[in-house]
């Protein structure tokens, strides 16, 4: 068994089957099938161990943002990357820029002409179709596809519950840390016969997708879908299932990915007892500096929306987001927004290694705007999903960081992968202001590893405007 979970591309000429082991815990058995743009595998992910007694592993992505810090453009890049398959698969249409997404996710850098090349390159769809991208991890992923083209809608799922407003459709992810999914784009995202494309960052099952559709097919029925994912793991059973729901509902499923293959996983979960501390760093909170204002460039992007169970003082949503729908000329409209964004911040920064930090499904925006505030950034994601961590070669996890999610305390959220000395600044985007108190863990967290934090709000509360 090979215990580093950091893999080389398997040309078609070599031995297709790939064995990991996982902390002396869990065994994984990948057989590779289909590698379109002749993908490295450690370009890709690497592989954790999962706490949830539903799934015992994770395979970690080193594009997309989440849970490992990386560059902002070869997470777009990547986007743009699944979005050309979708070109070539269903359509015939060819990127221009293929083979240099291609070395710029090998790479794990990118330039600012070939992010110029791909924000700049549309493909006008022949009939409107809707894009829709999972909560929580791949909300950032299905919007950079649906950026990619012309004729085009898009909306995110979510976990939260807004206030006055029903969920066009919901459903379920039972492997999930947090299962229940929420739809609140407009009736008119689903209430005509057009293409649905749906965008995840990994297919192990397919169940999730197979669920939407399901719920789709319900109540606004339709000929065509297309799954949309980074990696498609789905055994021939698996796969079977997908037919049957074709079959079921005279429909048909393209699925389309960057590697395919299938996998098998044996061993259990590792059980770990968590509570709203770091479990990997020993640093206590520093003297850091704290700066915590609203961006003034979002100010006429807010929505009348605002969280259930939340005061009439409650900050409101963001508008560009995607979790209430947008279309691809609304998104024009949103890129203008994220220049003026970015350029605000850039010239706040005070250092020259800079994290930006994403916080649950608000990552697509901060992304955009960490990809234009200049040279030394890094970008990543807080989450719900709690992986097992442990300074030992090989595993990608080797720092934790756990506080109630400040928007919603009830929820746990995470941050990994960050150690004194990493960085000498981070910015943290928050899409809602919330009260101080509510702030204080997380900071307490940061403190310990980032000598400077500033923290930026996109809606901000009435009436307060503040500095720290």
């Amino acid at each position: 068994m090979n215990n580093n979970p950091s893999l080389t591309y398997l040309t078609q000429d070599k031995e297709s089957m790939v064995s990991l082991e996982i902390l002396n815990k869990i065994q994984v058995s990948i057989e590779m099938n289909e590698n379109p743009l002749q993908l490295s595998l450690s370009s890709l992910f690497q592989m954790g161990a999962r706490i949830n007694k539903k799934r015992s592993f994770l395979f970690i992505s080193k594009v997309l943002g989440k849970h490992l810090p990386v560059s902002p453009k070869v997470s777009l890049i990547a986007g743009a990357a699944l979005a050309s398959r979708y070109m070539e698969e269903v359509h015939g249409a060819v990127h221009p820029a293929r083979q240099e997404m291609h070395g710029a996710i090998e790479a794990g850098e990118a330039g600012e002409q070939l992010l110029q090349t791909v924000l700049e390159e549309t493909y006008a769809l022949p009939e409107e179709t809707v894009f829709i991208g999972f909560a929580e991890t791949a909300t950032a992923l299905g919007h950079a596809v649906f950026r990619c083209f012309e004729n085009a809608k898009f909306l995110h799922t979510t976990r939260e519950e807004i206030e006055g407003l029903r969920s066009a459709i919901n459903f379920e992810e039972e492997h999930s840390h947090a299962t229940s999914h929420r739809c609140y784009a407009g009736t008119e995202f689903f209430d005509h016969h057009h293409p649905i494309v749906l965008v995840d960052d990994e297919s192990t099952t397919g169940k999730t997708a197979l669920n939407i559709i399901e719920s789709i097919q319900e109540v606004y029925p339709r000929k065509e879908y297309a799954i949309l994912t980074l990696l498609d793991w789905r055994t021939e059973k698996h796969r079977e299932a997908f037919k049957k729901m074709e079959e079921k509902h005279g429909i048909t499923i393209t699925a389309i990915s960057l590697l395919s293959g299938s996998m098998e996983a044996e061993g259990n979960s590792i059980e770990e007892e968590f509570v709203f501390t770091s479990d990997a760093s020993e640093g206590k909170p520093g003297d850091a500096e704290v700066t915590v204002t609203g961006l003034d460039a979002a100010a006429a992007y807010q929505t009348e929306w605002v969280s259930r169970g939340e005061g009439p003082e409650a900050p409101s949503y963001l508008s560009v987001t995607g979790r209430f729908g947008m279309s691809d000329r609304f998104e024009k409209e949103a890129g203008q927004f994220v220049n003026r964004a970015a350029e605000e911040l850039r010239m706040r920064r005070k250092g020259v290694r800079t994290l930006c930090l994403g916080t649950g499904e608000f990552m697509y925006i901060p992304m955009r705007i960490a990809a234009e505030m200049g040279e030394g950034i890094r970008y990543q994601s807080s989450t719900r999903s709690p992986i097992h961590c442990t300074k030992k070669e090989g595993y990608p996890i080797f720092s934790k960081f756990a506080y109630p999610n400040p928007e919603q305390p009830a929820v746990q959220h995470f941050f990994y992968n960050i150690e004194q000395g990493m960085y000498d600044e981070v910015f943290v985007f928050l899409e809602r202001e919330v009260p101080m108190e509510q702030l204080e863990p997380m900071l307490k967290q940061l403190k310990t590893v980032v000598p400077i934090i500033q923290v930026v709000y996109f809606c901000r509360r009435k009436g307060d405007q503040h500095v720290r």
